[in-house]
C-alpha cells in the first residue's frame, strides 16, 4: 500500500469535532455531577444560538436544551457570575435594566437584585432564584421562565448527522408546578425531563411558568426549580432544594478524604493545587468497584479507559484509592472474546464506554469499545506501581487472572506481525483509525508530512509495554511466581534493547515517533518521546539528549511541551494533536526527566504550566490549549472544543510535584524516599498531610533553606521509614 493511500478527508473523520461545535467564544460555565454536566452562558441561562451546544445533559443525552429567565419581558443585566471553588454549585447575580411602560420608567435599573445558585445531582438540577427589592417602594413584577428538551444525542450535538430520529412527545402538564417532557427514541428508550416549580406559578404552560411577584421595600421572594432526567420512564422524587444540597456538601466533605492535603507558601500555587483537587474531585463517579474519575466535561463525561489509568498514575502517591478503583472497574470491563465492531480481543482493556440513544442503536460503536492500543499495558503498569504504593496484595490476588489476560495480550494480539513491537490496526471502519493516546486521524505521520500506512508501532506504547512486563515482574514476584517473574523481567529488558536499536535515529537526535505498516520510521520530532522518559526504557544517554531536543524552541512553547515539533511538516499549533500543548502531556515528560535526573529541565516545565495556569480562568488547565510561542504577558492561546476540566489536565500538578519532590512508595518495605528533591523558585515551604496508608498517614514539612532542603517528619504510620538521599 503507498502512503497516500492512507489519506483521510476531514470529513470522513466521523468523531472528529467539528468547529461549528466550538463554545469557547460563547463565554459558558460547566457543572458536572456523575453522569450529568450542564453548559450554561454568564446569565445562568441555556440558550441555542450559533455553536448551540449550551444544555444540560444526563447519560449522553441533552434533556434541556432551552431555558431562560425573564423580568417584564426584559433579560436582566449581568453582575457576575462563578462556579464556585469546590465545583459544587453556579451562582449567578443579576440585576433588572430600566423597565418601563409606555411612558414611564417603572422600575430604575439596579433597585431589584435577582440570585440564581444552580447544582446537579447524578440525574437532577436544582435551581434556587431569589428576588431581593432594595428600592424604596413597591414594585409587581412578572418573571417568566422558558424551557425546552430536545433530547438530542451529544454526538448529534458534536456534528455527527443521523438519518433517524425518534419522537417527541407532547409535554403534559400534570398538576399545576409540574410538567413532563418526553422523547421515544429510535432505540425504544424513552427518556423524560421532569420540571417541578415551587411555588406554584401564576400560569404554566407546554414551554413557560409565569409568576406574578408582588415585592415592597427590603422583601424578597424564592423560587425553587427542580429538573429531574429519567431513563426507561422511572417514578421520579423531587428532592427539597436546601436537604439535596446538604447532601451534596455531606459528600463532598468525604471524597476530600481521598487526595492528599497540600499546601506551599506560594498562594497562587495553593490555588492551582486546590482548583485541580476541586475538578479532580468532581470528575470522581462511584462505581460498584469504587472512584473512577470520568475523562472530562463536555465532550467525555463518561468512563475512558486510558484517561482513567493516566489519571490514576498521576495522582497514585496522593490518591491511591482512584488507582484501586479504575483497576477493579477495568478487570470486570476487560474483553472475553473477539468482536470486530468493538476492537475487542481477549485479555483487551476498555478503551471507552457510552451511553444515549445512538450508543445503543450502534450508530456509533462506543457503547463497550476497545479501540486503543496502550490501555492494556496501562492497566499492567498502573496495577503494579499501585501494590508498591499501597502493599495491597488483596488487591492484586483479585484482578490476577485479568493481568495475566492482559500479559497474555500482548503477545497474542498486540504483536500482530511477530517483530517484538505492539501495533494496531482496527478492525471495522467504525472504529477509530488511530489508536493511541493521539487518536485523531491525521496525528501519526512522516517528515513529508504523509501519514503512516497500518498497521502501525507507535514508540510510546513500547515503553509502556516495557514497563508492563517489569511490573508484571514485580507482581508475580510479589505472588510467589518467581519463574514467571524471571521471564518477565528477560523480556522487559529484550524489549529494551531491540527498541534502542530500531528506534533511534541517530541523524534525528531522537527516538522517531513510530514506525508504519512497511515498517518504515516517522521520523517526526514529537512529544511522544517523553513518555520513554517515563517508562524508563530510554537509556541514560538517550534520555539526555532527548531532553535537550524537547528543550528547543520548536517543541517547548514557553508553556509546554508541543505535541509535535514546529518544524514538522504537518505542525500547526492549532491542531488536536500535530503542535497543541496537552498539560498531562508535558506532566509526563517533566516526570521522565526527573527519572533521569534531569531535575532543571523538569523543573522548566513545571514553571511553565504554572504560569500558564496563571492566565486561565479558575487556574483549571483544559484539556488542551494552542502551540504558539510564549508571549509575555499574555494566556495561552486556548483550543476552541477542549474540554474543561479533564482529569489528566488537572491531574497533572500533582504528578509534577512527584517529579520535584522525587518522592516513592515501597509499601512492602515501609518507606518513603525523597530521592534527592528540589524545589522551584518560587516555592520556599511546602506542608504535605493527609498522605494515606492504609487507615494512617504521613504529614510532613519541606522547607528550602539557603544551602540546603529541610525535611521534617510530623506523622508517619507504625512501622514506617522516611528515607531522605540528598
Amino acid at each position: 500500500m503507498k502512503k497516500h493511500d492512507t489519506l483521510v478527508k476531514l470529513h470522513d473523520d466521523k468523531y472528529y469535532i467539528l468547529a461549528s461545535s466550538s463554545y469557547a467564544d460563547d463565554r459558558v460555565l460547566t457543572l458536572n455531577y456523575g453522569d450529568t454536566f450542564g453548559i450554561f452562558d454568564r446569565w445562568g441561562d441555556i440558550k441555542q444560538f450559533g455553536t448551540c451546544v449550551q444544555g444540560i445533559y444526563h447519560q449522553g443525552t441533552r434533556f434541556i436544551s432551552d431555558m431562560e429567565l425573564e423580568l417584564n419581558h426584559y433579560r436582566p443585566m449581568l453582575l457576575s457570575s462563578t462556579i464556585k471553588n469546590e465545583n459544587e454549585m453556579l451562582s449567578v447575580d443579576l440585576t433588572n435594566p430600566d423597565i418601563s411602560n409606555e411612558q414611564d420608567v417603572v422600575i430604575p435599573k439596579g433597585t431589584l437584585h435577582i440570585s440564581r445558585s444552580k447544582f446537579l445531582q447524578d440525574g437532577t438540577c436544582h435551581e434556587l432564584i431569589i428576588l431581593y427589592n432594595y428600592g424604596s417602594h413597591t414594585y409587581e413584577t412578572e418573571l417568566e421562565i422558558t424551557f425546552a428538551a430536545d433530547f438530542r444525542d451529544i454526538f448529534e450535538v458534536r456534528g455527527m448527522d443521523r438519518k433517524q430520529r425518534g419522537v417527541q412527545q407532547v409535554p403534559v402538564i400534570s398538576t399545576k408546578n409540574h410538567i413532563l417532557l418526553s422523547y421515544k427514541g429510535v432505540d425504544d428508550i424513552e427518556r423524560q425531563t421532569n420540571l417541578h416549580f415551587d411555588p406554584v406559578p401564576a400560569s404554566i404552560k407546554e414551554n413557560r411558568v409565569v409568576y406574578k411577584i408582588k415585592l415592597g421595600p427590603k422583601e424578597a421572594y424564592s423560587i425553587n426549580c427542580t429538573s429531574v432526567f429519567s431513563v426507561y420512564a422511572n417514578p421520579v422524587e423531587f428532592e427539597p432544594y436546601s436537604i439535596a444540597f446538604n447532601k451534596i456538601r455531606t459528600g463532598m466533605e468525604k471524597s476530600k478524604e481521598l487526595v492528599a492535603e497540600i499546601y506551599t507558601d506560594n498562594e497562587q500555587f495553593n490555588n492551582w493545587i486546590n482548583r485541580s483537587k476541586n475538578d479532580l474531585l468532581s470528575l470522581l463517579v462511584q462505581t460498584p468497584y469504587g472512584s473512577y474519575p470520568y475523562a472530562g466535561v463536555p465532550w467525555y463525561n463518561t468512563v475512558f479507559g486510558r484517561d482513567g489509568t493516566f489519571t490514576a498514575l498521576e495522582t497514585l502517591w496522593v490518591a491511591p484509592n482512584i488507582a484501586k478503583g479504575v483497576l477493579l472497574y477495568q478487570a470486570r470491563r476487560q474483553a472475553t472474546e473477539h468482536k470486530p465492531l468493538q476492537d475487542a480481543e481477549p485479555g483487551k482493556i476498555l478503551h471507552e464506554i457510552r451511553s444515549g440513544e445512538m450508543a445503543e442503536t450502534g450508530e456509533i460503536p462506543f457503547k463497550l469499545y476497545y479501540g486503543s492500543i496502550d490501555t492494556t499495558p496501562l492497566f499492567i503498569v498502573l496495577a503494579g506501581h499501585y501494590l508498591k504504593r499501597t502493599d495491597d496484595i488483596a488487591t492484586i490476588k483479585d484482578i490476577w487472572e485479568n493481568i495475566l489476560r492482559a500479559l497474555d495480550w500482548i503477545k497474542k494480539y498486540g504483536d500482530m506481525d511477530g517483530d517484538g513491537f505492539v501495533e494496531y490496526q482496527r478492525k471495522a471502519e467504525s472504529g477509530l483509525a488511530n489508536q493511541g493516546w493521539k487518536d485523531s486521524h491525521d496525528s501519526i505521520s512522516h517528515e513529508n508530512g504523509d501519514l503512516a500506512s497500518f498497521p502501525i508501532a507507535l514508540c510510546e506504547v513500547q515503553g509502556y509495554v516495557y514497563d508492563a512486563k517489569k511490573q508484571g515482574a514485580y507482581m508475580a514476584h510479589r505472588l510467589g511466581f518467581h519463574e514467571m517473574a524471571e521471564q518477565l523481567k528477560q523480556e522487559a529488558e529484550e524489549l529494551k534493547q531491540l527498541f534502542n536499536d530500531v528506534f533511534w535515529d541517530d541523524e534525528l537526535g531522537s527516538y522517531i515517533l513510530a514506525l508504519d505498516g512497511e515498517k518504515q520510521p516517522c521520523r517526526v520530532i514529537s512529544s511522544n518521546v517523553g513518555h520513554l522518559l517515563y517508562s524508563g526504557i530510554a537509556t541514560p544517554e538517550r534520555a539526555e539528549q532527548t531532553a535537550r531536543l524537547l528543550m528547543q524552541d520548536d517543541m517547548f512553547n514557553g508553556w509546554g511541551i508541543r505535541t509535535l515539533s514546529s518544524k514538522a511538516a504537518r505542525f500547526n499549533p492549532m491542531s488536536y494533536h500535530n503542535g497543541s500543548v496537552w498539560p498531562h502531556d508535558t506532566a509526563i515528560t517533566a516526570y521522565g526527566f526527573a527519572r533521569y535526573g534531569l531535575m532543571p529541565q523538569s523543573l522548566r516545565i513545571m514553571q511553565g504550566l504554572f504560569d500558564a495556569s496563571l492566565f486561565i480562568e479558575l487556574q483549571r488547565l483544559p484539556e488542551l490549549f494552542c502551540g504558539f510561542p510564549f508571549r509575555r504577558g499574555e494566556a495561552p492561546t486556548a483550543y476552541p472544543v477542549a474540554c474543561s476540566p479533564q482529569a489528566w489536565s488537572v491531574a497533572a500538578v500533582f504528578l509534577l510535584l512527584q517529579a520535584c519532590l522525587r518522592i516513592t512508595f515501597d509499601g512492602h518495605n515501609k518507606k518513603l524516599t525523597l530521592y534527592k528533591p528540589m524545589l522551584p523558585e518560587y516555592i520556599r515551604q511546602i506542608r504535605i498531610s493527609n498522605l494515606r496508608f492504609g487507615d494512617e498517614q504521613f504529614e510532613l514539612d519541606i522547607v528550602k533553606y539557603e544551602y540546603d532542603l529541610g525535611i521534617h517528619l510530623i506523622k508517619k504510620p507504625v512501622g514506617w521509614e522516611l528515607v531522605t538521599i540528598k
